[in-house]
């Protein structure tokens, strides 16, 4: 049998994303990946893939799923989801080896809206211009370019669990500071006591929010030269103020350009961060310079690549004792 992940109860919004579709932009296609890109790679280290192997994303609950594999090693990240296996509690943040049968649970998290499941070796899905990043809109990459549905089996590259120690890591605190922003490409159609406001201004996160963007409360920003610009390139983090002057953050699969102002945008640094906060969340912005945002971005890349120092093996004595699956279940 062709070893899989079957989804019997996924969450309703569950979908195959990667570090994301890298020089493709220029062709009108989006760059998707996870949205919150430190926690993927952290599962991935857990089961022992590479750092820009694809998992599984979900919002909010991860919903139920069944190991069709003689073995699997799964992780579940991006927050203090609940994980269960047949019924039994077992931490996030730390490799799992199940058996072929097993069936185990994700769900909510009081502290994130994005999570992941990592699964060693991946899935035996077909890249699309180089990533197996879903990009709903254009039904491109994943497993169909959508959503997993109740049923679906997911093929994976691996039929048995690597024999390896289990693994597991001790998230930091996501900090609470403001969400560093660079002004521009057209700061210039907003006065500057609007973008002083901006500033000044404390938000909240609405429920109009996917992984193409998240719309804010709080003041309307006026237009001083109109809100129509000749379309360019848009990237994630960029803030449009549409017609209506409400902030719009784009997210991952936003389009790859538009015909609405831009204020500033988001560092990528804190994008991920910004992606994690739940409707209702007040947040800030602080502006700072170009030099500055590029010399963040240096570390923050430098941190993603050492995440592996920061997962640690699980000792033996800390282990449950090992379940062997039946011969006859052997697949």
């Amino acid at each position: 049998m062709t070893p899989a992940l079957v989804a019997v109860s996924p969450g309703p919004y569950v979908t195959i994303q990667d570090t994301g579709r890298r020089g493709w932009r220029r062709f009108g296609i989006a760059t998707a990946g996870a949205m919150d890109i430190a926690s993927l790679i952290f599962a991935n280290s857990l089961v022992g893939n590479p750092a820009d192997s694809a998992g599984l994303e979900f919002a909010h609950v991860g919903g139920e799923w069944e190991v069709a594999a003689t073995s699997c090693r799964i992780a579940v990240t991006g927050g203090d989801f609940t994980l269960s296996v047949d019924g039994q509690k077992l931490p996030n943040w730390q490799s799992h080896s199940l058996r072929r049968g097993q069936r185990f649970i994700i769900g909510g998290a009081p502290d994130a809206v994005w999570g992941y499941i990592g699964i060693a070796g991946s899935f035996d899905i077909p890249p699309r211009f180089g990533s197996l990043a879903t990009h709903l809109r254009s039904r491109l990459g994943g497993l169909e370019g959508g959503l997993i549905k109740p049923g679906d089996s997911l093929p994976l590259a691996a039929a048995v669990a690597p024999a390896a120690l289990e693994r597991r890591v001790f998230p930091r605190g996501r900090p609470n500071w403001p969400f560093r922003i660079v002004l521009g490409p057209q700061q210039d159609y907003f006065d500057p006591a609007s973008i002083e406001t901006f500033l000044r201004t404390t938000y909240k996160v609405t429920h109009r929010a996917d992984r193409m963007g998240t719309w804010l409360d709080g003041p309307r920003i006026p237009h001083a030269r109109g809100f129509n610009v000749v379309s360019d390139g848009i990237v994630p983090g960029c803030i449009q103020i549409p017609g209506a002057g409400v902030p719009v953050v784009l997210l991952k699969d936003c389009q790859t350009h538009g015909g609405y102002p831009k204020l500033a945008t988001v560092i990528t640094a804190d994008l991920s961060r910004f992606a994690q906060l739940k409707p209702g969340t007040p947040l800030r912005f602080a502006c700072i310079g170009v030099e500055a945002a590029q010399a963040i971005a240096v570390k923050y890349h430098a941190r993603l690549a050492g995440i592996e120092h920061w997962v640690e093996d699980v000792a033996e004595e800390a282990r449950p004792p090992p379940q062997v699956e039946p011969l006859q279940r052997q697949g």
